[in-house]
């Protein structure tokens, strides 16, 4: 046990303290807010999709889908959006818009600034396939879903549908997901110097993205009611990975498959729903907080889950 106990130690807390850093400079000022906000957005906007373009280009890819990876992934995050939004209703007494957002909240994951490192830490290269053709799907489907339960009750406007097909023809992740299975399907491969550029490129996503999750943690913080934020970190970092793994024991899916998909639905809320919040002007603050909440929490519990499944 001690040793399990070690090595799960050597995954998690180079992340985390990665992440610690980033606030720690935040908290004391060595980095402003105006450097945060660039740091982000070279992490999300060129230095992931680069990682993931080189990854899925070169990966050798599947025959065939497990479906069960897809089921059992998809089947726990509509789990927790659905408690998430009743719990909303029945226990906060928040009107519907608000519940969608508790309801995104707790489905969609973090994960370009902790589910990328995390998990190709704990399982390298073998796992990179099954994660990024994970991220390709999730963002999509989790959009489309809140947007239309956003939108459904004053109707589903023309400008609503093209803003959403914009957001999702124009998001850097997924370009770099596009990308990626292009260079697949047609076998050409950056060599020279364009490779030497892209591995600089691809090597700076993890230390950057952990660093910049740090130093936004400072900017968000913990503010207002504290229950709904404590209930949706319940549900984003027990609820859906436990369902998940439940689910993975009975779907067919190859072992790492199985693996990612639990430590996918075991990472800390996304800063999506902090957006998505802010656009429609509702639960910014139980949004900001379940960030920032589920995050420093996510130490402990993506241990737990790395000990379930065995690893290390």
């Amino acid at each position: 046990m001690l040793t399990t106990i070690a090595d799960i130690a050597v995954i998690v807390l180079p992340v985390f303290g990665m992440v610690a850093i980033g606030y720690a400079a935040a908290r004391i000022g060595l980095v402003s807010e105006k450097a945060s906000d660039g740091l982000a957005e070279y992490v999300f906007s060129l230095a992931v999709p680069v990682l993931i373009f080189r990854t899925l280009s070169e990966a050798r890819l599947p025959d065939a889908q497990p479906w069960g990876y897809w089921i059992a992934y998809f089947s726990g995050a509509f789990l927790v959006f659905g408690l998430a939004m009743l719990a909303a209703r029945r226990l906060f007494h928040r009107n519907h818009q608000e519940a969608v957002i508790h309801g995104f909240a707790a489905g969609q994951a973090n994960t370009v600034f902790v589910g990328v490192p995390l998990i190709l830490k704990a399982y390298g290269e073998e796992g990179a396939v099954p994660l990024f053709l994970l991220i390709a799907i999730h963002l999509p489907v989790m959009m489309i879903a809140a947007t239309v339960l956003l939108e459904g009750s004053a109707g589903f406007s023309r400008a609503t549908v093209m803003r959403l097909l914009k957001l999702l023809a124009l998001n850097p992740v997924l370009v770099g997901i596009y990308a990626g299975g292009l260079a697949q399907l047609t076998g050409v491969h950056a060599t020279g110097i364009p490779r030497q550029m892209v591995d600089l490129l691809s090597a700076s996503a993890t230390p950057c993205a952990l660093v910049s999750l740090g130093l936004s943690l400072r900017h968000y913080g913990i503010s207002g009611d504290v229950r709904p934020p404590m209930l949706i970190t319940f549900l984003k970092l027990m609820v859906h990975p436990a369902a998940v793994f439940l689910l993975a024991m009975v779907l067919p899916m190859p072992r790492v498959w199985a693996g990612v998909a639990v430590l996918f639905a075991a990472m800390p809320s996304g800063i999506n729903g902090y957006l998505l919040a802010q656009r429609y002007g509702v639960a910014v603050s139980t949004t900001t907080s379940a960030v920032s909440l589920s995050t420093a929490c996510a130490v402990v519990s993506v241990a737990f889950w790395l000990l379930v499944l065995g690893v290390g």
